[in-house]
């Protein structure tokens, strides 16, 4: 399928979350991402959540549609074959994308010296080069003791900051693949983990409050900050989050409701602006009493029956189980899904590309290969080697093919 980036060309080394992310992104646009991991797979390649025969799922999802080539990486013939995959000719090839230690053999000092073009996007912890992970960069960002209502903080799931991390990845090679095109020269582009969490936090503005407000966010709970918007329970055991950022959305949820004048008493009341967002937000606690006693009223469908086609800015919370179960949107219906086989799960749900381009076709979700699965395939067509020197290889315990998922 002709896909918006058929032709490039990117060897991954990688583990966890970002770069993997990285990779992905490019090569659900159709880019060839080749991943290279040590014999057995590297760090991550048993991480939870498993399916019963023992293959992570976590594994699987962040490696849909790549490349597999299983090298000993710890020898010098693995690392020279490695080498060359990266510094492969074509100028569409000659990309790096990895979260590995800049020095020895993958240095891009070392890599340069095979092809001066390369182009090598390195992900670090720090701007230093010294170690992070989400955890220790999110704790130092400000948003768990702006989360909760306490002064406790308060770790969220979602990897934020390494998700973005691997959106800047894959932004940060396609803008370094398209200088090389223009100037024919390599470059190393490096990005730290906690430098995407600083940015955020500025671009966000949080960082201007305090120099320039000497305020700092205070925890509120499920409490949209600066504009009204909180969660609310139903009658049937749900929970809502209803939000008003507009004023249209405003008047519609007094509609949809019926509460226009109820609610209309409390900015005298109170004295407030309501068409205001920050009169809204001061008077937050009024308004939240009347629309909490009208959703504990009423059941989830009956809410919705009420909201949809309103204009009320609204949605239902649901688990990962009433996520799969009842939202249409996380499903084939859903242009962006379809349903891969993947080895050692079977038939599942898997998301594409969410960017979607005019005037061409939309990949389809491709399933995570088994590792190694790539392996005799590239190094032949890649390197050229003949099926008696990838046989040597293998038998010297250099590379490894397809390995199963069992364990």
């Amino acid at each position: 399928m002709s896909t918006i980036l058929n032709g490039l060309r990117v060897v991954e080394v990688s583990a966890f979350i970002a770069a993997p992310l990285g990779g992905m992104t490019l090569a659900q646009l159709g880019a060839e991402v080749i991943r290279i991991d040590p014999m057995g797979g590297n760090i991550d390649y048993r991480r939870w959540p498993l399916a019963p025969s023992g293959a992570s799922l976590y594994w699987a999802s962040l490696n849909k549609g790549k490349r597999s080539v299983a090298i000993a990486l710890d020898k010098p013939e693995g690392q020279e074959l490695a080498g060359a995959l990266i510094a492969q000719a074509g100028e569409d090839a000659g990309i790096l994308l990895t979260n590995l230690p800049a020095s020895g053999w993958m240095s891009h000092e070392a890599l340069s010296q095979r092809r001066d073009d390369l182009i090598t996007l390195r992900l670090t912890g720090n701007h230093d080069g010294s170690g992070a992970v989400d955890y220790t960069v999110n704790c130092a960002s400000g948003f768990p003791l702006a989360t909760g209502v306490g002064p406790e903080p308060v770790n969220h799931v979602l990897p934020a900051w390494d998700i973005a991390a691997g959106l800047y990845l894959a932004t940060g090679l396609l803008a370094a693949e398209r200088a090389r095109r223009l100037d024919g020269k390599g470059r190393q582009v490096s990005l730290a983990l906690s430098d995407v969490m600083l940015a955020s936090v500025g671009n966000l503005g949080y960082i201007a409050d305090v120099q320039v407000n000497g305020a700092v966010r205070p925890p509120l709970g499920n409490d949209l900050y600066g504009a009204l918007g909180r969660d609310f329970a139903t009658a049937d055991g749900r929970h809502v989050m209803i939000v008003a950022i507009s004023n249209r959305q405003w008047r519609a949820i007094g509609r949809a409701t019926g509460l226009t004048e109820k609610l209309a008493m409390i900015g005298p009341l109170m004295d407030v602006d309501l068409d205001t967002e920050g009169g809204r937000f001061t008077a937050r606690a009024a308004i939240f009493a009347v629309l909490e006693r009208w959703c504990a009223a009423r059941s989830l469908a009956e809410i919705e029956a009420a909201f949809d086609g309103s204009g009320v800015l609204w949605g239902p919370y649901r688990d990962f189980g009433q996520l799969v179960r009842e939202d249409e949107r996380c499903s084939v219906a859903n242009p962006m899904f379809g349903t891969i086989d993947q080895p050692g799960a079977g038939p599942v749900l898997a998301p594409g590309s969410p960017l979607a381009f005019s005037g061409g076709a939309r990949r389809p979700p491709l399933p995570a290969p088994l590792l190694g699965q790539d392996t005799e395939a590239v190094l032949a067509d890649k390197l050229g080697l003949s099926t008696a020197a990838i046989g040597k290889l293998f038998q010297a315990g250099i590379v490894a093919g397809p390995q199963s998922v069992a364990f």
